[in-house]
């Protein structure tokens, strides 16, 4: 993909690093500023280093930000750091990427980039259509590139993007590449759990799997529009599961698999499968785990409910599981290695509209119910592939590694979707990153020589409490690009992130984005401008975002307060799947005319972005976003507790752990062996990565005379912040509130 023709007579202008001043569009209320900011610090860098100046003088022109907003913390100094010269040991250095890495960027400078950014506010239309034009097309969009609606007021909000427009997201991702030359090309290279295990797919084998697959579901009824339910580890079967899919218009909807038999039951009732598509088992680490008992549980659930799944096409994967210790049901079980492979390695695309949609995605609301989170083809496959060129300054001799599974939207844009339009070669990682030791993730990256490395902010923090020892033993020579996402990552881990893995040498990508974008919307472009250590820096192309207080004004310059969005993307998603009223109600009602993300941020003086985390009751788990209620829930659905209430608090490896308060029925005793229960019932009912990190016993919760939960209490407790609990005089019982207290370490 070339970067769009761009006018340099915006070079130098006042252009809007975070906004634009669009005086043809009043209802857009927006603010410009300078370029002179990070302009400045960028010349001032090649001036220190035209000059020999030593990296640990104060720059002039920013020694006036003594203190940054909530989430960044207080500055004592500031100091220049250049990539592979100096370490990041300030809390605050800006780190500069080295001329040579910069000259070889996609985007080099803070001029090009707000030469870029200008365009795509001011034309999106004309700006994403040049980027889109450099996709395969069967039919080019005849109509207004993009048409969208965020206000209520005016009417239902819509999204739309290349509308008309005919295209495959599979056949770019792979015939295309083929065309192109790539046919020889790794696309995959798979590890499996255990060390020595692996396999890899050039481009050409993996568009012959996908094919046989995508024949197999066309031959048991799968027809454009129907729904398929994925439920499969990291094999390089779950790509090929997605990418199936969508080459004949079928709508996938890939469950984690860590996910409990209920809430995938859930899934499958509210979407309505043809076809399960699961494998028998998977080893995480030294112990393996039955995935096709939990289907099999799940799928007797649904049809309690009155949805029946009638093919469950099952992988065998014997690294975990021999096929004869499996469970299995005539007539609706099939192995996959007995069908699949016997059909033929061509397959006709389905062609279909920019607006049809590609996937499902279920995240936690703050209700009980997971939201099912749908997005569409077009814009979707233009987004996500242009992001990952970007924001990873993606060349075509990169081999790149997501940690993320594919259960979740990373594991969707990042990798599969966009490294794959991009003709990248994917490592895919069927085990733990820390088995059989913390070093596996580096033996990794010097096996395949990887040289962009993406993940979680809370795999970096468990790392960093192990011994530098298991990162210094591997090269990492060729690693050139590191990023994070999931989560805000606090400074100290992304100065070990960059000092320790990266040899201060790497740029790190720290990405801000949801389920709901389907792409990065806040990131730095590694190239282009200085980082500040945990943050997520400034807006992707086309993305404009506000800062709100809490009646919807928007704040200019520094400050804090609500995150929100004022147009449309091409990756953003389009409703909330059979309930549009919700979707609405979500994320554009909040605050009328904008998109509301749910997130906090501060904006420092120098227009750099701080995510300070969720404002509603979804916490952030490892970069798992899990509702409160859908914990509370499986709570109270143990015949001891009586009520229940789930706050978020700081954790040290996870970012956030989940804090539950208890109340038992009457006369029930606390014990070790109860509390052992609730977690039990959790895991169960949700999965292991939603156990409560503590559960406090309660004889009462803190309430209002209206019988509503004072939370922000309970979060103070649980943050053991007990100077900060405020007014308690509301409370219909404010003795509760000490019994907590004093229950505290119990």
């Amino acid at each position: 993909m070339q970067t769009p023709v761009l006018n340099s007579k915006f070079v130098g202008s006042r252009v809007p690093f975070l906004f634009l001043n669009n005086k043809k569009s009043p209802d857009r209320r927006t603010t410009s500023i300078s370029t002179s900011c990070v302009c400045s610090i960028w010349n001032n860098y090649h001036y220190k280093r035209r000059t020999r100046m030593a990296t640990d003088n104060k720059l002039r022109h920013v020694t006036s930000m003594l203190e940054l907003p909530s989430g960044a913390g207080k500055i004592s100094a500031l100091h220049a750091v250049i990539l592979g010269e100096a370490l990041a040991s300030e809390e605050h250095d800006l780190v500069f990427p080295s001329d040579d890495f910069a000259r070889q960027a996609h985007v080099s400078s803070p001029q090009q980039y707000l030469e870029m950014y200008k365009r795509s506010v001011e034309d999106p239309a004309g700006f994403w259509s040049d980027i889109a034009s450099q996709f395969y097309w069967k039919k080019k969009w005849d109509q207004p590139a993009c048409s969208e609606n965020f206000d209520f007021r005016k009417g239902n909000i819509s999204i739309q993007w290349f509308k008309g427009g005919l295209t495959n997201i599979c056949y770019n991702c792979l015939d295309r590449n083929i065309e192109s030359g790539n046919a020889d090309k790794i696309a995959i290279y798979w590890e499996g759990n255990d060390p020595g295990l692996e396999d890899s797919l050039t481009y050409s084998q993996l568009l012959d799997r996908v094919c046989q697959l995508s024949n197999y579901l066309k031959d048991v009824g799968v027809k454009k529009g129907d729904a398929v339910v994925i439920y499969l580890p990291m094999l390089m079967e779950l790509p090929i599961a997605m990418l199936a899919c969508a080459r004949i218009g079928a709508v996938h909807s890939v469950v984690f698999a860590g996910f409990s038999s209920e809430s995938l039951a859930q899934r499958i009732v509210d979407c309505k499968p043809k076809v399960l598509i699961t494998c028998n088992a998977v080893k995480r680490g030294a112990k393996a785990i039955h995935l096709k008992d939990i289907v099999d549980a799940a799928l007797a659930e649904s049809a309690k409910n009155g949805i029946s799944v009638d093919v469950c096409l099952t992988y065998e994967n014997q690294n975990a599981m021999k096929r004869e210790g499996t469970k299995w049901q005539e007539g609706r079980d099939v192995w996959w290695q007995d069908f699949v492979p016997k059909y033929p390695t061509t397959c006709e695309v389905e062609w279909v509209d920019a607006e049809d949609p590609l996937f499902l995605l279920y995240t936690s609301g703050s209700t009980g119910k997971p939201k099912g989170v749908l997005h569409t083809t077009g814009g979707y496959m233009v987004y996500s592939a242009t992001t990952f060129k970007y924001a990873f300054d993606y060349k075509p001799s990169d081999v790149y590694w997501c940690t993320a599974d594919c259960g979740w939207i990373t594991g969707h844009s990042y990798v599969t979707y966009g490294p794959m339009l991009n003709g990248a070669s994917v490592v895919v990682f069927e085990g733990t990153p820390t088995y059989p030791d913390a070093g596996r993730c580096w033996d990794i990256v010097d096996k395949f020589k990887v040289t962009i490395f993406y993940t979680a902010p809370t795999l970096v923090r468990s790392l960093m409490r192990e011994s530098d020892e298991h990162v210094t033993r591997y090269s990492r020579k060729s690693l050139r690009v590191l990023g994070s996402v999931g989560e805000p990552i606090n400074p100290s881990a992304w100065r070990w992130f960059f000092n320790v893995v990266g040899d201060s040498r790497c740029p790190i990508s720290d990405t801000w984005w949801q389920t709901e974008t389907g792409g990065f919307m806040i990131t730095p472009l590694p190239g282009a401008w200085p980082q500040k250590p945990g943050s997520a820096t400034f807006p992707f192309f086309g993305v404009q975002p506000v800062i709100v207080d809490e009646k919807g004004v928007e704040i200019e310059g520094e400050c804090s307060g609500y995150l929100c969005l004022k147009s449309s993307w091409p990756g953003a998603f389009r409703t909330l799947y059979g309930d549009h009223e919700r979707y609405e109600t979500t994320y554009f009602k909040p605050f009328a005319g904008y998109y509301f993300t749910g997130d906090g941020c501060s904006r420092d003086k120098d227009g750099y972005h701080w995510l300070t985390g969720r404002v509603d009751d979804v916490i952030n788990v490892s970069g798992h976003r899990i509702g409160t209620a859908e914990v509370e829930s499986a709570l109270v659905s143990h015949p001891k507790c009586a009520e229940a209430a789930v706050v978020g608090v700081e954790h040290e490896v996870k970012g956030q752990g989940i804090y539950a308060f208890v109340t038992l029925v009457e006369g029930e005793p606390y014990s070790e062996e109860l509390r052992k229960s609730l977690i039990l019932t959790v895991r169960k009912q949700i999965g292991a990565f939603a156990a409560p990190d503590k559960i406090h016993w309660a004889p009462g919760l803190p309430k209002t005379r209206s019988g509503k939960i004072m939370r922000r209490i309970l979060r103070k407790i649980a943050s053991k912040q007990l100077d900060e609990l405020g007014d308690t005089s509301t409370l219909a019982e404010p003795h509760v509130v000490e019994q907590l207290i004093e229950l505290a370490d119990c």
